[in-house]
């Protein structure tokens, strides 16, 4: 049975007034503008250099999978390609697409924490929803999508992709409840619902192909959520939504069927899923003890009964005294106000950083127990949104767990925050407090954690001074220290003394020499790590006799702390047999074959 549309005093999600364009405008310049300010003061180079290679050689017409190794999935590196193509090879070009990302994420999260906050029996005042979603998007934008790292990377563009999705999946379940409105015609609703339906089928695909690790939970559990619903309708004899599920399981079917297609024609469906499945999760599936490590955090000991203790004293009348409500509060606040305590008497960056990543497993946890009871409503569409969000966090975690896979997926974390506030009592003076100090604590800690860098701590991007390089595709990039001027010395000696059409091998290849020259990459790998390189020391030498390399070019010194260059030594001893030194640069020994 259809509910009525959301009464005056409350905002309608699906209709923007002026402060709504405002506040997007707002958000989205100042989201934009930390993510300019954030790459004109540090630049990553190794993966940097790994976006930006890839992209050129594929704009270069070379196809992954089939003519090279390739361990990810391909839409962030054909969305640069495509860049490269239309605008040529300019690293701003690049840098202002991550700008424009990251502040279109943060709108969007904004969107969807209205519509979180809008919904039936939610903590938040009517008229304190809109203050409220705007206040909780607002440390986005530090901690948005493309805010820790600035640069384009996959990570950030699958979590756009969720964040769209989620969109999406929200709308429908709106329109679902009949926030369409009363003069709305039929065939104009039969139409919307069924576009929005085609689109959301899509946008639960996407993800998948920005990220494996990301979008394929997500994908599975939406999918598996989308069915329990529609099974859940049949049951209740409730066909209201029949038609809009059905619609949306085609969409999702048609486009993986489409994809495969596609990728059938191009590359080899089995070459792609060796790459991109078996290959990858040889590399870099963590242990089972790392996967659950969030959940088994000494935090939660102190936490989880924390607000268990609070939500009694505000949920149970037997409980009540006088000043209840405020003990309650102070409970539920216990976790942010310990990281604020922290952020003010610790010295140490890390620990401040620390502190505040360890919000994280309660608010998962809690998160996950609050959707297993707000399902005794019913098996909604809107009530399985939360596992869709879960899904697709503890999917980033499967990479490098809580500390080093959170750095893109704040929005995610906003939005489980924001279900719980909702979750609270309704007009409940807890939830406007608890919101305002979780917004305080995400901006005040999460300007830290920007600023200092810890995240990027893999890599020396704060030591020395600030150069840019001379080079025009170079034009926009910042890195400190001597990288930048050693790369233009090679770019030179490369420019003056080795044939165009000569092949080189670059080791360990963290600059974006092909980028910057706009040589044509000769050999299969142009960044050795272990999840990007499948070669053996001596299948490496074998490869490069194969390819006829002529030039071997070794970076003394990385800009990454260590070198992750696998059997570093034993292969260049191997190369050493072939090549001889022919010239010493700055940071880079030159041999020739």
């Amino acid at each position: 049975m259809a509910q009525p549309s959301p009464t005056p005093a409350e905002p309608n999600p699906r209709r923007w007034r002026l402060r709504d364009i405002l506040a997007a405008v707002v958000l989205f310049i100042a989201t934009a503008a930390v993510v300019l300010w954030q790459n004109s003061r540090i630049g990553v180079l190794w993966d940097l250099s790994y976006l930006l290679d890839t992209a050129f050689r594929l704009s270069l017409g070379q196809i992954p999978y089939r003519d090279f190794p390739f361990a990810h999935a391909p839409l962030t590196f054909l969305l640069q390609a495509a860049i490269i193509k239309l605008t040529g090879r300019v690293v701003f070009h690049h840098i202002l697409y991550a700008a424009i990302a990251g502040a279109f994420g943060t709108v969007l999260t904004w969107r969807i924490l209205l519509r979180t906050l809008t919904q039936p029996e939610q903590g938040i005042p009517a008229k304190f929803i809109w203050p409220t979603a705007l206040l909780l998007a607002f440390p986005l934008t530090v901690l948005g999508v493309y805010g820790i790292f600035p640069t384009p990377f996959y990570d950030c563009d699958a979590t756009l992709a969720i964040l769209l999705s989620l969109y999406l999946l929200q709308r429908v379940a709106l329109h679902n409840l009949g926030a369409l409105g009363p003069d709305s015609r039929t065939w104009e609703v039969a139409a919307i619902h069924r576009a929005l339906a085609i689109a959301t089928g899509f946008s639960i695909v996407l993800p998948v192909f920005f990220k494996q690790n990301i979008g394929l939970p997500f994908l599975l559990v939406a999918v598996a959520g989308l069915l329990l619903v529609l099974f859940w309708n049949l049951i209740r004899r409730t066909h209201s939504t029949t038609r809009t599920l059905l619609t949306i399981l085609a969409s999702v079917a048609a486009t993986l069927a489409l994809a495969a297609l596609l990728l059938h024609l191009t590359v080899g469906l089995r070459a792609y899923l060796h790459w991109t499945v078996t290959f990858a999760v040889q590399r870099r599936m963590p242990p089972l003890s790392d996967m659950l490590g969030v959940y088994i955090d000494a935090s939660l000991l102190w936490t989880l009964p924390c607000i268990a203790a609070g939500l009694a004293l505000l949920l149970l009348p037997r409980l009540r005294f006088r000043g209840s409500r405020l003990l309650g509060t102070l409970l539920l606040a216990a976790p942010l106000l310990r990281t604020l305590t922290l952020f003010f008497l610790q010295p140490d960056s890390d620990d401040r950083t620390t502190n505040l990543i360890l919000l994280w497993p309660a608010v998962l946890v809690l998160s996950a127990l609050v959707a297993l009871w707000n399902l005794r409503r019913g098996i909604t569409l809107a009530a399985m949104l939360p596992f869709f969000t879960l899904a697709a966090i503890n999917g980033v975690l499967l990479s490098q767990q809580l500390w080093g896979s959170t750095y893109a997926i704040w929005a995610l974390f906003v939005i489980l925050a924001a279900g719980l506030l909702a979750a609270l009592p309704r007009e409940s003076r807890a939830a406007l407090l608890l919101s305002a100090l979780f917004a305080v604590t995400l901006l005040l800690c999460g300007s830290f954690y920007l600023i200092s860098e810890e995240r990027l701590s893999y890599a020396n991007v704060l030591e020395g001074d600030p150069h840019h390089s001379t080079l025009p595709a170079l034009r926009g990039l910042t890195v400190h220290g001597s990288d930048l001027p050693a790369l233009d010395q090679l770019v030179a000696f490369t420019n003056t003394h080795i044939p165009t059409n000569d092949g080189i091998l670059l080791i360990n290849g963290e600059d974006p020499f092909y980028f910057a020259t706009g040589r044509t990459p000769r050999f299969p790998v142009l960044l050795f790590d272990p999840a990007t390189d499948p070669y053996s020391p001596t299948e490496l030498v074998a490869e490069v006799r194969a390819r006829n390399i002529r030039w071997l070019i070794v970076k003394r010194t990385l800009q990454a702390q260590g070198d992750p260059t696998p059997n570093r030594e034993e292969t260049l001893q191997l190369l050493q047999r072939d090549f001889a030194p022919f010239a010493q640069l700055h940071n880079y020994d030159i041999y020739s074959r």
